[in-house]
Order: C-alpha cells, then sequence, then structure tokens
C-alpha cells in the first residue's frame, strides 16, 4: 500500500445481526410468560403432542376444514383520503424552488385517495381476540373482520410487531370459534400442512402441501425471521391465515412468498405458531412486545472465521460489536469472544442467540457461556428492555462516495491489496451516517477482483481493527496492512448500519514460488 491520503485494500463482507438482541422462536409457547411467572393473556387451547405420523391417507381433507375454516376469518380494511407533505424523492419537481414559491416556500401537500385491502386472521379466543399479520393492517383507519357464520364485525386494534410482522385486533363477540395451537417445535420436514385463508378476496380457499423447511431467514427486512417453509399455495389475501396440520391445529401464521412473479411459486412462508404465541401475549399484554436486551452485535462463527479466531469450536454467536453502556458491556463482554450457551441452551448462530435474548424478561438475570481466546467461561448479565429497533434499522451508510483509483496499490507487499481507504473527516461522517464513536478508516474504492471484493468489502465500510489491532486513521490501516504476516487477514469492520468480523483470504492469489 502507498501512503498516500487515499490508500490501499482488500475487505470481505458479512452479515449483520441485530444488535439488540431478542425474540426466542427456540423456547415453547407461553416460554415469556414462564419466565415471568404470569398467566397468559390470551388462554388459547393448545394440543402439545406431535402431529401423528401413521401410514398416509388417501382419504378426503374435509373433517379437517369443516373443524378448522369457522376459526380462520377475512379482514377488510380501509383507509380515509388525507392530505400528506409531498416527498420530493417521488416528485422530483415538488422540491423545485420555481414551484415551491407557490406555496410560500415549503412543500405542497398531496391528497391521497382513500385506500382499501384484504387479507386474513386466525381467531385466538372466544372472546374476540384475533390474530393477523402486521402488514395487514397497518396505517389502516377502519377494520372489518367477516366470519364464516356471515357477520361482519367492527374491530380495533390491540398491538402490532412490526418485528415479527404479527397483529393482534378484537371484535366484540362472545362464543367464538377458536382455533387449537400445536407446538411448532414438533412439527418436521415433510409433515402436510393446510393453508387456508381469503386468497385474492374470492372467498374462504384451502390448499394443501407439507413442510418444506424450517428455520427460514429470507430477509424480509425484519428483524425476527425464523419462518416455516410450505409448498401450499399462499396468494395475496392469504396474509394472516392459518396453516394447520393434519389434525386442525395452528402450526403458523402465512405471512409471505418468495417470487418472481408476484403470484405463488412454491414457496410460501408463515411464522411458527409459538412464536405468534409470544407475541400475542406482549401484544395483549403491554400494547407491544417486551424484549430482552443484551447490546452487542453478532455474527454466526464460521469454519474460516473460527480458524483465523484460533477457535476449536465451529458453532456459536461471535461478539462484533459491544453497544456502550448495555448490559454485555456491564458483564464484561468483548469484541471477538463467542457466545456459545444461554443458561445451558447451546447457541448455533446468532440468529438463535437473538431469539433466546429476546426471550428473556427485562431485569431478569441469565448466564451467558463465552469462549474467549481459547478458554471457556461463565458470565451473569442482567437484561434490560430492549430499545426501539427503529433507532440503528434500515440505514445503509452510503452517500456520496470519494473514491480515488489512481491511489490503489500496486504489487503491494502486505495484505488487502486492491483497497483504497481514507480518514474519517466530518464530511464524510455526515455523508455515510456514521455514528460519532465510531473510529476507524473509510475504504474508499475496493478493486473488483481482489481478495476483498470477493470476501465482500465496499466502499463505505468502515476498517475498525485489523487482526485484532485497532485502526484510528488511514495510516494505521497502511502500517498494520503491512505488519500483517498471514495472508489471511481478520478485520473488524462497520458496514450497512451494523459491526462484523470479516476474513479476507489472499492464500489464493499468492504466486507459485519462481514465477
Amino acid at each position: 500500500m502507498n501512503q498516500t491520503t487515499s490508500i490501499p485494500f482488500n475487505r470481505r463482507k458479512t452479515l449483520w445481526v441485530a444488535g439488540a438482541l431478542a425474540l426466542a422462536g427456540a423456547f415453547a409457547a407461553g416460554a415469556q410468560s414462564a419466565q415471568t411467572g404470569s398467566k397468559p393473556a390470551v388462554d388459547v387451547k393448545r394440543d402439545s403432542q406431535p402431529v401423528n405420523r401413521g401410514p398416509l391417507e388417501t382419504g378426503s381433507f374435509s373433517a379437517v376444514v369443516k373443524q378448522v375454516a369457522p376459526s380462520v376469518v377475512k379482514i377488510t380494511t380501509s383507509t380515509k383520503a388525507k392530505r400528506v407533505a409531498g416527498n420530493p424523492n417521488q416528485f422530483p419537481g415538488l422540491d423545485n424552488p420555481a414551484f415551491r414559491q407557490f406555496f410560500g416556500g415549503r412543500v405542497p401537500e398531496i391528497q391521497m385517495p382513500p385506500q382499501s385491502g384484504l387479507g386474513s386472521g386466525v381467531i385466538l379466543s372466544t372472546d374476540g381476540y384475533i390474530a393477523t399479520n402486521n402488514h395487514v393492517i397497518q396505517g389502516a383507519d377502519e377494520v372489518i373482520v367477516a366470519l364464516d357464520d356471515g357477520r361482519e364485525l367492527k374491530a380495533k386494534v390491540v398491538g402490532r410487531d412490526p418485528q415479527t410482522d404479527i397483529a393482534v385486533i378484537k371484535v366484540n363477540a362472545r362464543d367464538l370459534p377458536a382455533i387449537t395451537f400445536a407446538d411448532s417445535t414438533h412439527i418436521e420436514v415433510g409433515d402436510r400442512v393446510l393453508a387456508i385463508g381469503n386468497p385474492f378476496g374470492i372467498g374462504e380457499t384451502v390448499t394443501t402441501g407439507i413442510v418444506s423447511a424450517k428455520g427460514r431467514r429470507p430477509g424480509l427486512g425484519l428483524d425476527y425471521e425464523d419462518f416455516i417453509q410450505t409448498d401450499a399455495a399462499i396468494n395475496p389475501g392469504n396474509s394472516g391465515g392459518a396453516l394447520v396440520d393434519v389434525q386442525g391445529r395452528l402450526v403458523g401464521i402465512n405471512t409471505a412468498i418468495l417470487s418472481r412473479s408476484g403470484g405463488f411459486q412454491g414457496v410460501g412462508l408463515a411464522v411458527p405458531a409459538n412464536l405468534v404465541s409470544q407475541v400475542v401475549d406482549g401484544l395483549v399484554k403491554h400494547g407491544k412486545v417486551v424484549r430482552g436486551y443484551l447490546g452487542v452485535g453478532a455474527q454466526d462463527l464460521t469454519p474460516m472465521l473460527a480458524e483465523t479466531l484460533g477457535l476449536e469450536a465451529r458453532r456459536g454467536a461471535v461478539v462484533a460489536d459491544v453497544q456502550p453502556n448495555s448490559p454485555a458491556a456491564k458483564a464484561g463482554l468483548k469484541n471477538g469472544d463467542v457466545i456459545t450457551a444461554v443458561n445451558g441452551q447451546p447457541i448455533e448462530d446468532a440468529n438463535r442467540l437473538t431469539f433466546s435474548i429476546g426471550a428473556i424478561a427485562p431485569g431478569t438475570k441469565f448466564d451467558l457461556e463465552v469462549v474467549r481466546d481459547g478458554k471457556t467461561d461463565t458470565l451473569s448479565v442482567t437484561a434490560s428492555e430492549r430499545p426501539s429497533s427503529n433507532v440503528a434499522r434500515g440505514r445503509d451508510g452510503r452517500g456520496n462516495r470519494h473514491t480515488e483509483p489512481g491511489d490503489l496499490a500496486q504489487n503491494d507487499e502486505g495484505v488487502l491489496n486492491g483497497v483504497s481507504v481514507d480518514d474519517l473527516s466530518p464530511q464524510v461522517r455526515s455523508q455515510l451516517n456514521l455514528p460519532a464513536r465510531l473510529k476507524g478508516a473509510v475504504i474508499t474504492n475496493v478493486e473488483a477482483d481482489s481478495a476483498a471484493a470477493k470476501a465482500g468489502l465496499r466502499a463505505g465500510d468502515v476498517i475498525l481493527e485489523i487482526n485484532r489491532q485497532p485502526v484510528t486513521s488511514a495510516q494505521d490501516a497502511v502500517d498494520l496492512s503491512l505488519k500483517a504476516e498471514s495472508k489471511k487477514t481478520l478485520l473488524r469492520v462497520f458496514s450497512r448500519g451494523g459491526t462484523n468480523f470479516v476474513v479476507v483470504d489472499e492464500t489464493e492469489t499468492e504466486k507459485p514460488a519462481g514465477q
């Protein structure tokens, strides 16, 4: 690397797992209530026995449908016409000073027409609690529930949880046909399931298939993704409907499809029943889901990361960032620690850590099993309440980028070849929306064919550490890259609003001796 103002480098991108860790898909229904010793807010019917996995039957599912269909409702939403401030991103002309002078220099308001929507819901209790998807009722001024017996009732919104896309509404009625919950931890890939809902608003429809996979995390933008995948047909309007087993018990709430056409293509996703139960309990009791908070950014322990960190373990969650004054910081967690268990329960990856911590009630003490420098230790932590996820979510931090490709090093004897870096100036911090506490060197360019690019590094990422040594400037980054003794470089990087460890492997780019 040369030592000009903007200096060269290599990097690999890794995924960021939410810094505020959360709700538990691994725990059985009612885990949150069990830990607080309180009675569930909605006393739903439960049947925790595994589904009958006897010989395949060739008969009809009509008996199951007759049992379950009355528990699934049609939801119609409407939104009144509103006047809202115009969005210059959608209507660029609104930001033109020549146009805005006619509105006192302000962005003019736009009349939004009334809107309507359709979805499905599942009756949870005889006294009118109904579960659906958050995206079905979000922003609605009126929610109408159509029951199987023909009645149409106005519903009120009890609570919404955008982080799992689950919402609870309530109608004023009694003796409703509530569904029975299965223990969704008992389902297996290959189990037959039925999806019941209101696709395209044509009326209640039943489709059938199998459980295609469990624990899916497709990256839909939710904080907590632990979906059941099914090939039972799910289409627009099915959202919020029931996914049931062949005994008519709820195993999930149909939520989304993965599709390139906009229609069903064989991949439907449902929120597991146990997770639905936990969210419902929090929404009914508090109007929100109260989740435990640890205050770390974590990522999966990959084989290459384990090798670079000198670890024998191949499972766990690597701590990439510890938030100041968080429960993690107070307990003594450090960057590079690997969390392998929470209260004795194994942690296989960062996602499981997220769910496990979230299931712990704020104020509760719990134990973390941590591997640090090859030694295993147990830390006692007291969970706090998770702050709003809107503070750090959805921030990619990509503004105008300062790149100087002419400053890329050629034939560099160090590591991280093909990367250019620069100091974190106030202007760069503002452009990339970087936290004030962040210290490091910002990447300004990454050569497309470099090992760094293959590792996922990109312009706008900030290098915080190189081989566990802190980086406070571009010069630090250059010096550490030249001192590196191995062609496998461990970076700690701030990227896409979160902190991750990345391994850049340049061993494959080395030329054989004599060439």
